[in-house]
């Protein structure tokens, strides 16, 4: 089974109450839960929650929703302990629940990759960046992979560095990828990764996946043409539906 999680918590620092917010008419965690249905890819799809008013609305609506425990710091945690339920899940899929416009064909092709790479433990997605503004953002992820589409490594920098070259040339130089945070796991992978202690790599760049790079495991890079627009603060609400 291909099982589909969307981690979703109230006490959101930036947003609080973000999975609830109005969206033109629909919450963003309904959204994010109807996008993820449209996946062919996915045999069932669950909203994980540590709280009552998100798990009563996913109910009110139809979704499928596990309680989970409240002290989880990250959603790959809050996704193990459902994966942990789900034994016959050989495939999970880390769907970000503040992207309410995720593209279903995004989600199917990481579970493609995770099927055609089955040397990798852990999938995710990257696109090439155009936006010279995205390109030295440190909120913009970037990541670079082998030939053979292994993460070799995830940074707030822009990497790979270019030496002997003014930062306007970059772009036309080389082909650089941003981070797509959408991930795949192998059930026994991400029961693993989550009971892992933080790792120095991620402590000083604030990336959970450094963790999992730096404990040997293998993460495969699906290039993707398709966007991601997450929702951190309220603004940004306006900004993605003026884009569509």
């Amino acid at each position: 089974m291909v099982l589909g999680i969307i981690p979703a918590r109230y006490a959101s620092t930036r947003f609080p109450g973000k999975p609830l917010v109005d969206i033109a008419g629909k919450s963003m965690i309904r959204r994010v839960y109807e996008q993820a249905r449209a996946c062919n890819a996915l045999d069932m799809v669950v909203v994980a929650t540590d709280d009552e008013r998100i798990r009563d609305h996913v109910e009110a609506f139809g979704g499928t929703v596990e309680m989970t425990a409240e002290y989880h710091s990250s959603g790959t945690d809050r996704c193990a302990e459902v994966a942990w339920r789900y034994a016959d899940a050989s495939l999970v899929i880390n769907i970000q629940g503040d992207e309410p416009f995720i593209h279903p064909e995004q989600i199917g092709s990481l579970v493609q990759l995770m099927v055609d790479a089955p040397q990798f433990e852990i999938a995710t997605l990257a696109k090439e960046i155009s936006d010279p503004e995205l390109l030295f953002n440190p909120n913009i992820v970037k990541v670079v992979f082998t030939t053979r589409q292994g993460a070799m490594y995830f940074s707030r920098q822009t990497i790979p560095y270019l030496r002997g070259f003014e930062q306007d040339e970059w772009l036309g130089k080389q082909t650089f990828y941003k981070h797509i945070g959408l991930y795949g796991f192998r059930r026994k992978a991400l029961l693993e990764v989550a009971s892992l202690p933080a790792g120095h790599y991620e402590q000083a760049e604030s990336l959970e996946q450094l963790r999992w790079l730096e404990n040997g495991y293998r993460i495969a890079v699906g290039v993707t043409p398709w966007e991601s627009s997450g929702i951190d603060v309220p603004e940004d609400i306006a900004r993605i539906l003026s884009q569509r």
